[in-house]
């Protein structure tokens, strides 16, 4: 209060922000929680640490091949449909088995459960949307009692995996026709939303959310997010309110 806001008076706070590994946010005082009442969040790398396509890939000698692909996806180089199609392809004849495998070794996000909580707390709600697999991460959200999510859907055939989804694919627009869906279940305007996202894929459902969260995300979201954050972890979220 008092500060006149100027673009050079934010450039120089975030750079001592920086030089500290502190986020440095530029939000209206007028921000209260309670006014948004419903949250949606992308799952890899954001709600969790992996990224769950290369996990898989990795346990069946995939790993590098999968990795660039999904960078390149993340960067927006490539489209997203395009670009899970084909790392899916790459799990052609994959035992089953490693779906477990990969589930059992996700580990969260610092902060996630406390943003969970919190917000149910409050009476608030949580969404999760992923371009990642229900096959892995569906007993995950059913544990953090995540009232609302959608996923890809690995085909397993004979206990394989066929290299292909079933049903639609969860891409960037399918992900902002969640978030509306997720709003109108709720009786909640688009403009008492909040997403958080970390890559190409999720600008879209960031685009529609009242607030938009860059969450450790690559420059083409921090660049059109409404904050960014770098260091926090999720529970960061929390002290962009009064």
């Amino acid at each position: 209060d008092g500060v006149e806001d100027t673009p050079s008076i934010r450039e120089a706070v975030e750079n001592a922000c920086i030089e500290e590994h502190i986020d440095p946010s530029f939000v209206s005082k007028d921000y209260r929680l309670e006014d948004f009442r419903v949250l949606v969040m992308d799952m890899d790398s954001t709600l969790i640490q992996q990224e769950v396509i290369d996990s898989l890939a990795t346990k069946v000698g995939k790993g590098e091949e999968v990795s660039a692909i999904t960078e390149s996806a993340m960067r927006g180089e490539i489209d997203f449909t395009t670009s899970l199609t084909k790392r899916v392809a790459l799990l052609n004849g994959a035992n089953e088995s490693i779906i477990k495998e990969v589930a059992d070794e996700i580990v969260l996000t610092p902060g996630a459960k406390t943003l969970i909580h919190t917000l149910h707390k409050l009476g608030h709600k949580v969404g999760v949307v992923s371009g990642g697999f229900l096959n892995v991460v569906e007993p995950l959200l059913n544990e953090l009692n995540i009232e609302f999510y959608k996923a890809n859907t690995l085909e397993v055939k004979d206990g394989l995996l066929t290299g292909k989804l079933v049903g639609p694919i969860i891409d960037r627009e399918a992900k902002a026709d969640a978030l509306r869906e997720f709003s109108k279940k709720e009786g909640v305007d688009l403009n008492q939303t909040i997403a958080i996202g970390d890559g190409a894929n999720d600008l879209a459902m960031m685009s529609v959310a009242g607030l938009s969260v860059a969450f450790r995300a690559k420059p083409v979201v921090q660049a059109k997010a409404h904050v960014t954050l770098n260091y926090t972890g999720l529970d960061g979220v929390l002290n962009l309110f009064r």
